[in-house]
């Protein structure tokens, strides 16, 4: 029974540290994906888009091996939550990824076409306080640390203040032509990834918190991120 419970408990673990990993991935796919939207890099856009097939495999081999202990094992209480938290974490990652997919793909829609000064920095910054977000969820699942999930609606507010800064200097930099409205649409949709992506990590932060303390936090703590 002892070596059974162990072995039970590796189970688990390992699936936490999929889940670190899953992170690690799409944090790294933000990173790549900003520079190469930013550089017009076309080859290192197609680097990002291959590189998602990565967080797809491991997203579903974390979801396999969820199902796995859940038929076998019938956790429950904190275990059942622990598990429940994997199998949503994992979802709101890989969308992640699949975000910064859409922004490597808008490289190639705009190539060659140059970014305009001010959006450049607005969206370098974009890029960063989403890396940084999800990097604080999955830290605050990692450690199990409610309070650091809990601070990400905070957080947030930052990317929506860089989201309407981005609407501002795309009215006020783009042409009126077809090329401009093209340009500005583009723009737009990729600033509306990272505003996604910085949702998600919110999301992740309020299944850490149910996973700690099995309780959900109240909607007035998670800001205007639509809970699910």
């Amino acid at each position: 029974m002892a070596e059974i419970r162990r072995s039970y408990h590796e189970q688990l673990d390992e699936l936490k540290h999929g889940v670190v990993r899953l992170g690690a991935l799409a944090t790294e796919a933000i990173a790549a994906g900003t520079e190469a939207f930013l550089d017009a890099d076309l080859a290192a856009a197609d680097r990002v888009i291959s590189a998602d097939m990565f967080i797809d495999d491991l997203t579903h081999g974390l979801e396999q091996k969820s199902y796995e202990i859940l038929a076998r094992q019938q956790p429950m209480a904190s275990d059942l939550r622990a598990i429940v938290t994997v199998l949503r974490t994992v979802h709101e990652i890989e969308r992640s990824g699949d975000l910064m997919l859409n922004v490597a793909r808008a490289t190639r829609r705009l190539y060659p076409a140059e970014l305009p000064a001010r959006v450049r920095g607005i969206i370098a910054r974009m890029g960063t306080q989403a890396a940084l977000q999800l990097r604080v969820a999955v830290e605050a699942f990692a450690s199990e640390d409610a309070a650091r999930a809990l601070a990400l609606p905070d957080m947030d507010d930052v990317m929506d203040d860089l989201e309407r800064e981005l609407f501002r200097a795309i009215f006020s930099s783009c042409s009126n032509d077809e090329a401009g409205l093209h340009l500005a649409v583009q723009i737009s949709l990729v600033g509306r990834y990272y505003e996604r992506i910085a949702d998600h990590a919110v999301n992740v932060g309020q299944r850490v918190a149910y996973m700690v303390t099995g309780e959900f936090p109240p909607t007035e703590s998670m800001g205007d991120v639509a809970l699910g």
